[in-house]
C-alpha cells in the first residue's frame, strides 16, 4: 500500500479540500460581480455567463477527450477562471471573442500543463492577454456604467480613468486639468466608472479579499506588499511632479490594482510558497504596475506584471524554500 500520494500544488492541510476553497473564492466574488450586473445591465451578466459556460465545457472536452484523465470541471476551478477572465474584459465584448478567450484560458494557460496546481501562469490573464494582443479595439472600448442597463445595443462608451490620465499627460495636459474628467474618489470606491466587468467596485474587491482572509483562503502578503509596493512607487513620483503623475489613492482605486493583488496575484499555482517569498513576488508586481502605468504604452499593467512575475516564481520558491521538517547534519 502507498504511504504517499504525489500530485501537483495546491497543497492545502488545514480541513480544506480544493473544492471548498475554489467556491469560497466564488462566494466572496458574489460582491464585484452584483455590483458589475448594476452598472453595466445585461451585458456583464451575458459575459460572465458565457465565459464561466465556455471556461467548463473547454476543461470538460479537454480531460474527457485529450487527456481522457478524471473529470474534475466541477472542483471550482474552471468557474473561477471563466468569472476572473470576464472581470477582466469590457462588458460589450463580441462572445464570440469571450469564448475564444475562454477556449485560450482553459486550453493554453491551464490545460496544456496538465491541469489545476500545475500551470505555471494564471489562466485568466493568459486569455485576457491574448485577447487584447488580437483584438485590441474591442478590448478598449469601454462601456459607460449606465444602471441597470437591459440594453445591449443602447451603450455609450468612453476611456477609462487610467487612460484619461495617461492619453492627457502624454499630450502635454496637466494632472490638475484632467482629474475633473474622471470620476471622484467616491465613485471609485464604489464602482460608478468605465472599466473592466468586475475591476470597477475597489469596495466590494476589498469586501471579498476580508472574507477570504477571514476564511484563510488567501494570506496578507501577496496583497499588501502589492499595494504598499505600488502605492509607495506612485506616491515618489507624485511628489517629485503632481501635475505629470497622479496620487497613490488614485492609483490604488482606478483599473485593476484591486482585482490584481486580491484575485489574480494570489492564485495558489502561480504564487510563490513561503511568507518572505510572497513578499518578494507582490513588490515585484506593484512596481512592474506602476512601471507599466507610468512608462509604457498601455495605461494599465497589472495583468502584464503578474503574469512577468509568474515566470519567477520557480526561483522565488528556490531562494526562499519553506522550513523543512528535521535538519541536516553536517560531519566534522
Amino acid at each position: 500500500m502507498s504511504l504517499l500520494t504525489v500530485s501537483g500544488s495546491p497543497h492545502y492541510h488545514a480541513g480544506q479540500s480544493v473544492s471548498k476553497i475554489m467556491y469560497g473564492v466564488i462566494f466572496s466574488l458574489i460582491p464585484a460581480m452584483l455590483v458589475s450586473f448594476y452598472f453595466f445591465g445585461l451585458a456583464a451578466i451575458l459575459v460572465t455567463l458565457t465565459a464561466v459556460v465556455s471556461c467548463m465545457l473547454f476543461e470538460f472536452l479537454i480531460q474527457k477527450y485529450l487527456i481522457r484523465g478524471p473529470v474534475t470541471v466541477f472542483d471550482g476551478s474552471a468557474i473561477i477562471t471563466g468569472i476572473l477572465l470576464a472581470f477582466n474584459v469590457p462588458a460589450n465584448l463580441p462572445l464570440g471573442l469571450m469564448v475564444i478567450g475562454s477556449a485560450v484560458a482553459i486550453g493554453m494557460g491551464k490545460m496544456t500543463f496538465g491541469g489545476l496546481g500545475k500551470n505555471p501562469f494564471n489562466p485568466a490573464l493568459v486569455g485576457r492577454i491574448f485577447l487584447l494582443i488580437s483584438f485590441p479595439v474591442q478590448m478598449t472600448t469601454w462601456p459607460k456604467p449606465i444602471p441597470w442597463n437591459t440594453s445591449l445595443t443602447d451603450v455609450i462608451t468612453g476611456p477609462t480613468p487610467l487612460a484619461v490620465i495617461k492619453e492627457g499627460v502624454d499630450q502635454g495636459a496637466k494632472v490638475s486639468e484632467l482629474l475633473p474628467q474622471v470620476p471622484g474618489y467616491t465613485e471609485l470606491l464604489v464602482g460608478s466608472m468605465g472599466g473592466s466587468v468586475g475591476e470597477v467596485s475597489a469596495i466590494a474587491l476589498i469586501l471579498g479579499g476580508v472574507y477570504m482572509l477571514a476564511r484563510r483562503i488567501i494570506s496578507w502578503h501577496i496583497p499588501v506588499s502589492f499595494l504598499a509596493s505600488a502605492a509607495v512607487f506612485a506616491a515618489i513620483f507624485w511628489q517629485i511632479n503632481p501635475e505629470a503623475y497622479a496620487d497613490p489613492l488614485f492609483h490604488m482605486l482606478a483599473g485593476g490594482m484591486m482585482l490584481g493583488a486580491i484575485y489574480m496575484a494570489t492564485d495558489y499555482s502561480t504564487s510563490p510558497m513561503a511568507p518572505r517569498g510572497m513578499i518578494i513576488f507582490g513588490i515585484g508586481c506593484g512596481l512592474l504596475t506602476m512601471i507599466i502605468r507610468l512608462f509604457g504604452a498601455y495605461p494599465e499593467g497589472v495583468a502584464f506584471s503578474i503574469l512577468i512575475m509568474n515566470a519567477f516564481v520557480p526561483l522565488i520558491n528556490r531562494a526562499f524554500k519553506p522550513k523543512r521538517f528535521g535538519e541536516e547534519i553536517k560531519n566534522g
